[in-house]
């Protein structure tokens, strides 16, 4: 494609040598491509420099903050906002150009979501189609939520596309174990603050989160990934009550032994 969009792609980086080409690939036909990497020790920021002139170093503060800083430097109305682990379809990139080009009143566009997970697309289960708030006007909307389980809000209409933007979210399973136990850190840390612990919780979210993804949204339709996907799912449920009840007592610990001195 010789026409450049006048569209700002924002995607943030930390070692992300393996995947971010593909992903860089996928928007080479907007007129700004932004990267926001944090201080990668791999060939990451080399391979942006190759696309863009605009890669910037920052400290990691959270997927949120992160996110909304990359946004912030873009120039065009129009903004996409890309992980590294994440490309555009074909289909996709045409539907993103039509709604530029007639976006009527609408302010954000939410594109459906495929993991490619265990070799193969996973089109059931909680993981699809995990629709995300991918593309808004600038000054519309920004990134919120819970570190680091981030979402797109926006003041005003949104419309839903077609078209998949393609994950590729777990290198292996082992990827995956490391990941629950990095996200169920953050959980545990950021819910100690306020959160009380309830035993319940560890029971029931858990079973339910299983019996959601594999049975009511089909996931058992993926084969052996889907069964894994509902098993890893719930686990990380479980994963993030065990720890906060481990902080939480570590802190009445502590708490005791202080006031014993």
């Amino acid at each position: 494609m010789n026409q450049k969009f006048p569209l700002s792609a924002c995607i943030i980086t930390f070692n992300e040598e393996s995947r971010i080409r593909d992903c860089l690939e996928s928007v080479t036909w907007v007129d700004e491509i932004i990267v926001v990497d944090s201080f990668s020790t791999d060939k990451t920021v080399d391979i942006c420099r190759e696309y863009t002139n605009q890669v910037y170093q920052r400290a990691w503060p959270g997927h949120i903050d992160q996110e909304n800083y990359a946004i912030g430097l873009a120039k065009n109305e129009w903004l996409l906002s890309l992980d590294a682990d994440e490309r555009l379809s074909p289909g996709l990139i045409r539907e993103i150009q039509e709604a530029i080009r007639n976006p009527g009143d609408t302010v954000g566009f939410l594109f459906p979501r495929c993991t490619f997970y265990l070799n193969r697309w996973i089109y059931h289960g909680d993981w699809y189609p995990n629709y995300q708030l991918r593309l808004l006007r600038k000054g519309s909307g920004q990134f919120q939520g819970t570190n680091p389980h981030d979402r797109v809000f926006v003041q005003g209409k949104t419309r839903y596309l077609k078209s998949d933007i393609y994950h590729f979210t777990y290198e292996n399973f082992s990827h995956q174990l490391r990941t629950i136990d990095n996200y169920s850190n953050i959980f545990a840390d950021v819910s100690e603050r306020g959160k009380r612990f309830s035993l319940l919780q560890l029971i029931f979210r858990p079973f339910y989160k299983f019996i959601r993804g594999y049975f009511l949204k089909k996931g058992f339709l993926d084969g052996l990934p889907g069964f894994i996907i509902a098993t890893a799912s719930a686990f990380y449920i479980f994963v993030k009550y065990v720890k906060l009840w481990e902080r939480l007592q570590n802190r009445e610990i502590q708490k005791a032994s202080e006031e014993g001195k």
